[in-house]
């Protein structure tokens, strides 16, 4: 791995290098052909350098500088905790007061849970912007803190490919078989109903673990740990053929309706009223999609993506410049002017959007 600025034991290069050395020992090739979609991958790193790396990514201490600045509950963090197998919120109303945080760390026992910290971070930020970079695909991302001897979140399922960097303390996870494979939507597992965990372990600082989505999971902070703090990245949320085909679909319909006469012809009288379709629609409707398959096979249309192309490059972070050489004196530096310079290469309405400040979600 290669040292960037004397300080990250990451490469940051380019986005396929960096998700290299985010996943090293282990290959590109090697993951994608055996973990990604298909079960969890744990690293257990044993490097003082990433370890170090890690704990300087986010601490207890930002959240504090954090409140400073205005935090608000539920917007910007939850505190939780899991309680008989559900999850408690326990949030307040309004903005956070640290002191209060801390109370119910230390007393409650209650999770801190910090959504989008890239917001507040540049290197969180350049971290995910680089993954965003090389999945083509949104990235989300949270911190987690959770205190000894608790477990913020019950069993459950997430809807997105899933990261874990443990960045301070130890964390105890237990992943299990799961009943929905790829699974594309939130759903919480009754520990009675989710069989022995096929995954049994603790990750320490400077660890790796990735999960596919419908992996369930539960983690909690072990006694005698003062505190866990780990970084959950998020992926590939609706990005399946499913929902690519949702997105195109409807433009080769609209496209062979200008052609085809009898796409265009009406529907029997009182279809939309009638108690159900029945045979004679169904095979009506296989009829059309035969001829709209045909028609893709013979490049008569243009798969034409809308919906999921101009979410992704709406919402992904722009790039994060290191190279201060590019700046004049007195300009801007960092997230900035990478702000300003992606916004120019962006359609004027998507400039204008970042440039109210949507670039940071």
């Amino acid at each position: 791995m290669k040292v960037v600025n004397g300080s990250a034991p990451l490469c940051f290069d380019s986005p396929r290098d960096f998700f290299q050395s985010l996943i090293s020992p282990v290959g590109l090739d090697e993951f994608f052909q055996h973990y990604w979609e298909q079960k969890p991958l744990v690293l257990h790193r044993s490097d003082p350098d990433l370890a170090s790396y890690y704990g300087s990514l986010f601490q207890l201490s930002d959240v504090k500088q954090l409140c400073a600045r205005g935090l608000r509950y539920a917007t910007d963090l939850n505190v939780c905790r899991c309680v008989d197998g559900k999850k408690k919120v326990l949030n307040k109303a309004g903005k956070v007061k640290f002191n209060q945080l801390k109370k119910d760390l230390e007393e409650r026992r209650a999770t801190i849970q910090l959504h989008q910290p890239q917001r507040f971070k540049d290197e969180l930020w350049r971290i995910q912007e680089r993954l965003e970079c090389f999945f083509g695909s949104l990235v989300g991302s949270n911190i987690y803190i959770t205190p000894q001897a608790s477990q913020g979140l019950p069993p459950h399922y997430d809807d997105v490919e899933v990261l874990i960097l443990q960045l301070e303390g130890q964390k105890h996870w237990r992943l299990y078989q799961p009943t929905v494979p790829l699974a594309r939507e939130y759903s919480l597992e009754p520990e009675d109903r989710i069989g022995p965990p096929t995954h049994d372990f603790i990750l320490q600082p400077g660890d790796l673990l990735y999960f596919p989505r419908g992996t369930i999971h539960q983690a909690d902070t072990p006694a005698g740990v003062e505190r866990s703090t780990h970084l959950t990245l998020s992926t590939y949320q609706n990005t399946s053929w499913g929902d690519f085909m949702l997105d195109v679909i409807p433009g080769c319909v609209f496209d062979c309706m200008s052609r085809d006469r009898e796409m265009r012809s009406g529907l029997p009288r009182n279809l939309l009223t009638a108690p159900g379709f029945g045979p004679n629609v169904t095979k009506r409707v296989c009829e059309f999609l035969r001829r709209l398959a045909d028609g893709l096979e013979q490049d008569d249309h243009e798969l034409r993506s809308t919906a999921m192309k101009r979410d992704f490059i709406s919402h992904r972070l722009p790039p994060y410049l290191l190279d201060q050489a590019e700046l004049e004196p007195g300009e801007p530096h960092g997230p900035v002017v990478a702000c300003l310079t992606y916004c120019r290469c962006l359609s004027p309405m998507i400039g204008f959007l970042f440039q109210l400040g949507n670039c940071r979600r």
